[in-house]
């Protein structure tokens, strides 16, 4: 056993998951977030089956009072944590274009995928100072890398989903603000893309696997050197902005 703990939000189906199991049979213990109890308490009894150690922990990103209870829980039982995976996310309406989008949509998105993250990064801080070496990675997506959503010829320029692809590139920018300032705890933070996979996101239309998705942030968490911060990454290497 590694003696180092991981907590994932939105981790009760699909990459969250497979990134719980994979981190776990590594010998992490596993914090695996969930909003609903029964889906949570299901996913974890699945990864206790495989002999990881894993806990469920109800959180929802987008309530402060979820997410305080959460840090709790973590407090109480481990007094830290050594790896914060921001997973949590949903995809708004799509496709529509943007002059079509509605306001209210956009702003659920942000609520979860930018608000939520920061909210849940500040509140862990604490625990994670406490640990040693910790790390924090956000689950952003290609689609929020401008050089590639701008590029006529790249398969991302062509999603009409402005929501949800400026919630992920203001991610980028949230993920290089937190690093700057953790640095000096010894605190590296990193976005990953985990790339278009098949999931009940997108109606399982993507073309790669959730261990295919899965396997870069467990290298972020797990392989990549401890230096390693303020960066975007898809499969090992960094992804342009």
């Amino acid at each position: 056993m590694k003696n180092k703990s991981v907590l994932i939000t939105g981790a009760n189906k699909s990459i969250g998951f497979e990134t719980a199991r994979q981190l776990g049979l590594l010998g992490y213990k596993i914090w695996l977030g969930s909003r609903d109890k029964e889906r949570g308490q299901a996913a974890v009894d699945k990864l206790t089956g495989w002999g990881i150690n894993a806990h469920l922990v109800i959180i929802d990103v987008t309530k402060t009072e979820s997410i305080e209870e959460a840090v709790q829980q973590v407090l109480k039982e481990d007094g830290k944590l050594d790896i914060l995976i921001n997973n949590a996310g949903i995809s708004g309406a799509q496709p529509v274009a943007p002059s079509a989008q509605s306001i209210s949509d956009i702003m659920a998105v942000y609520d979860t995928n930018v608000f939520g993250v920061i909210r849940v990064t500040q509140a862990f801080i604490p625990l994670l100072k406490a640990a040693q070496e910790a790390r924090v990675i956000m689950i952003g997506s290609g689609l929020g890398s401008l050089t590639w959503v701008a590029d006529p010829s790249h398969p991302y320029s062509q999603v009409q989903a402005m929501g949800y692809t400026s919630s992920k590139t203001a991610v980028n920018a949230i993920t290089v603000a937190f690093a700057k300032e953790l640095t000096a705890d010894g605190i590296s933070v990193n976005a990953v893309d985990p790339g278009y996979t098949a999931t009940d996101f997108n109606g399982h239309s993507g073309p790669r696997t959730v261990t295919e998705a899965a396997a870069g942030i467990v290298w972020l968490a797990d392989q990549a050197p401890g230096e390693t911060t303020a960066g975007f990454y898809f499969d090992q290497n960094r992804a342009p902005w």
